[in-house]
């Protein structure tokens, strides 16, 4: 996350450790560490190298792999800036404005390394279908549970846009502690709720309005074989291609869920699902699941 003296993102200094287990001592320049399976990935503002030898000589950790990167080739070379949907504006915080801009809720953004940006092409297809179905009042959707909240945008535009309890879960640690600051920027910590959360490990509740899950195929796959993950009104569903699909329509329950939307953005695909409980008064785009699609 940023913290003074710095106030954007220009170069990350990346160092991949080839254990979790590591101390990092409190410093300005970092950015944050993100575990990832049993290794740890180290991330600062600037050049760190003398500091992590002599991490790793201290703690037995062996830096396995090590990067000096322009932030924008972090985030696939696109410059992170504001953008605005049909009633939200989404500011990174050193473009943060005063005050809302008419017509639209404004949502404050420190991206850090964590995916959801809303620059990735799941995560803008995500945000804009949930803007749509949160202002349906066809839906009434009230409750969230965003699986894999990476920075948090979703689980806070969901507030912003009417929902009155929004729980966001994630595995990684970095990722919940930027999504956490980025709930408090943005005031809407009375409505979300940011919990780690190992995916892997156990299904949490799924009774709620809408459950988010802009996640890989794998896990989908997994969550759409657990017969307890199908208790939600709604679901809006991401993070794979159309090759992809095949598998995921085989995973899906033969009966009670319907295909109300899907869509496209660049080469990434969404489906907005509704269980037996969630047509409500919309209208499905076709009636059951083509499982030959």
């Amino acid at each position: 996350m940023l913290r003074k003296p710095h106030t954007r993102y220009h170069r990350l200094h990346v160092y991949y450790l080839n254990r979790k287990d590591v101390e990092i001592a409190d410093d300005p320049d970092l950015i944050g560490t993100w575990i990832e399976d049993d290794s740890a990935i180290v991330f600062f503002h600037r050049s760190r190298e003398a500091y992590m030898q002599e991490l790793c000589r201290r703690q037995g950790a062996k830096i396995i792999y090590q990067a000096d990167l322009d932030y924008r080739d972090w985030e696939a070379g696109v410059e992170i800036t504001s953008f605005f949907t049909r009633s939200l504006l989404v500011a990174p915080v050193w473009e943060q404005r005063a005050g809302e801009v008419e017509g639209h809720h404004t949502i404050v953004l420190d991206p850090s390394v964590i995916f959801g940006s809303g620059f990735h092409a799941t995560t803008r297809l995500c945000l804009e279908t949930l803007e749509r179905i949160m202002c349906d009042p066809l839906t009434g959707i009230r409750t969230v549970l965003d699986l894999g909240t990476g920075t948090g945008l979703l689980a806070i535009a969901a507030a912003k846009l009417g929902a009155k309890r929004v729980v966001a879960l994630d595995n990684n640690p970095l990722a919940v502690a930027v999504a956490r600051h980025n709930v408090e920027m943005n005031d809407c910590g009375d409505r979300v709720e940011v919990v780690q959360h190992d995916l892997n490990g156990g299904l949490p509740d799924t009774n709620y309005d809408l459950v988010i899950t802009n996640l890989y195929k794998g896990l989908l796959i997994r969550l759409f074989e657990d017969t307890d993950f199908w208790k939600a009104r709604f679901f809006l569903v991401s993070g794979f291609i159309p090759g992809m699909e095949g598998d995921l329509l085989a995973a899906l329950p033969t009966t009670g869920i319907r295909l109300l939307e899907r869509s496209n953005r660049e080469r990434w695909r969404l489906w907005l699902l509704a269980g037996q409980d969630g047509a409500g008064g919309v209208s499905p785009s076709r009636p059951e699941i083509d499982r030959e699609a």
